[in-house]
């Protein structure tokens, strides 16, 4: 079962869906779908997020999907720090729903939504467990360009930042992109389980990244490299039935 459970964050609306298991009773263990940074390329046989939650669901976890500010139906502009507060703002709601399992609620995050989960997670104690995949290390390709301009014309261009002069402070734009590190906030996540997804040959984050988060997390904590160049690991069937298994473990 779905239901539309769209957000009001900083003033701008999140969009965002509840899926519930259609077997068992609840409160349901719950997880929360990050994704990472659009790559502007409409594919019309991917069935995105909803399909991945749905397959989730399936297993017997509620799963919540939503599109961070300045991404898909959601307004705004894309902002690291911005993405940081709509995931607390839908932790806050899901951990008032009284469907959900408060006491299991994982966070599932992909490339920069990997990043924002690691993030979160170390500052949040109410995120019993984390797999992250494909995250980056940090954002330095980002904060540290020689010319941030052409990456926000990038973004522009993709259709993330949508308003004409944003953002208007560009280093505080930018120190977003250096607070939220990944590598520097791993290891808060421990007692709390830790899950790593990669694939060996992924061009785009390189698995390095999540080779350095491994050896900086502490226990308990799990590193899985797939084999191929996939770098949207939601699409990969070996990626996801780690995903889904390691949940299953972990709800248990």
């Amino acid at each position: 079962m779905m239901k539309a459970a769209n957000l009001t964050v900083d003033g701008l609306k999140i969009t965002g869906q509840l899926y519930l298991p259609e077997t068992g009773s609840p409160p349901y263990p719950a997880v929360i779908l990050c994704h990472g940074v659009p790559s502007g390329i409409s594919d019309p046989a991917d069935g995105g997020y909803p399909l991945l939650a749905k397959t989730i669901s399936a297993a017997g976890l509620a799963v919540y999907t939503f599109r961070f500010r300045g991404t898909g139906e959601s307004e705004g502009n894309f902002d690291i720090a911005g993405w940081t507060h709509d995931l607390k703002a839908v932790i806050d709601y899901l951990y008032a729903q009284p469907e959900i399992e408060s006491s299991h609620i994982s966070l599932v995050g992909f490339s920069a939504g990997a990043a924002v989960s690691i993030y979160m997670a170390a500052q949040d104690k109410r995120i019993t467990s984390v797999i992250a995949c494909a995250s980056p290390a940090d954002f330095r390709a980002i904060s540290d360009a020689g010319k941030p301009q052409l990456t926000i014309d990038h973004f522009r261009k993709i259709g993330i930042i949508r308003d004409p002069g944003y953002p208007r402070s560009l280093e505080e734009w930018l120190n977003g992109f250096r607070r939220v590190n990944a590598l520097q906030s791993v290891a808060a996540i421990a007692p709390r389980p830790l899950l790593l997804v990669h694939s060996r040959g992924d061009g785009i984050v390189p698995v390095s990244d999540s080779e350095k988060l491994f050896a900086r997390a502490g226990e308990p904590k799990k590193l899985v490299i797939i084999e191929g160049t996939e770098h949207r690991l939601r699409r990969n069937e070996t990626a996801v039935a780690t995903i889904i298994q390691w949940l299953k473990e972990d709800s248990n």
